[in-house]
């Protein structure tokens, strides 16, 4: 059994407040590594909720040169598919200010993740470790970066002892095939923040926090690894 998981949760009125503090706290923590190695790695997130914090973030005053910006996860379709989280990062994030980042996408353009996993890996080797801020997001199944409930080879995502630093993932609820950042890699980044919005997710998050699989509910899995995780929230 497992004692409920704490959390560090920051819960602010709406989107805009939360998009606000959540660019001030990654920006703290980009300038922060720059500081003390002269180079910072971020990664972040895709789907719908992230937008307006991207957007936020692209226009804080930090050495944009010195940063590498990286996925998350990512689906395996090219940059044209309005599903690509490439995408929404060069729509979003890499304008203004932040357009002088170094960006690493995950798509390889190979048939399939597991065929473009060595050129992925290769690509990702060279950012700055560990990444000075990763933000994750969640979906209402309880998954986070590309852990999915049933996915093929989760154990091997999660593995707190791996070693790869991506993965490629196959499950029903994905969708797409997708590629995605290890656990390890995740949890050992100096800021790790869980991002999510509206009173459904609050709700999967505090079954999350309780007792019971980490295949239920992957999201467990970055809960346990980083206690008290921090959290933003709005509704």
């Amino acid at each position: 059994m497992h004692s409920p998981t704490p959390i560090a949760l920051s819960a602010y009125d709406d989107a805009p407040a939360l998009a606000r503090a959540l660019a001030a706290h990654v920006a703290e923590a980009l300038r922060g590594r720059i500081a003390r190695s002269r180079t910072a790695s971020l990664a972040v997130s895709g789907g719908r909720t992230p937008a307006l914090f991207l957007e936020t973030l692209s226009g804080a005053p930090i050495d944009w040169s010195r940063v590498a910006v990286t996925l998350v996860d990512e689906r395996w379709v090219p940059e044209t598919s309005e599903r690509s989280n490439a995408a929404l990062v060069r729509r979003h994030l890499l304008r203004g200010h932040a357009s002088a980042a170094r960006f690493v996408p995950l798509f390889t353009g190979e048939a399939s993740p597991e065929a473009g996993l060595s050129s992925a890996q290769a690509a990702v080797a060279g950012l700055p470790s560990p990444f000075a801020a990763v933000v994750l997001g969640m979906g209402d199944d309880g998954h986070t970066a590309s852990f999915f409930p049933g996915a093929e080879a989760l154990g091997a995502a999660l593995d707190p002892h791996g070693s790869a630093a991506l993965a490629a993932v196959r499950a029903e609820a994905a969708g797409e095939p997708r590629i995605t950042f290890t656990l390890p890699r995740l949890v050992a980044a100096d800021t790790l923040v869980l991002h999510i919005e509206g009173m459904a997710k609050r709700a999967v998050l505090e079954r999350a926090c309780a007792d019971g699989p980490v295949e239920d509910l992957p999201v467990r899995a970055v809960l346990r690894a980083r206690p008290p995780l921090d959290v933003v929230w709005c509704p």
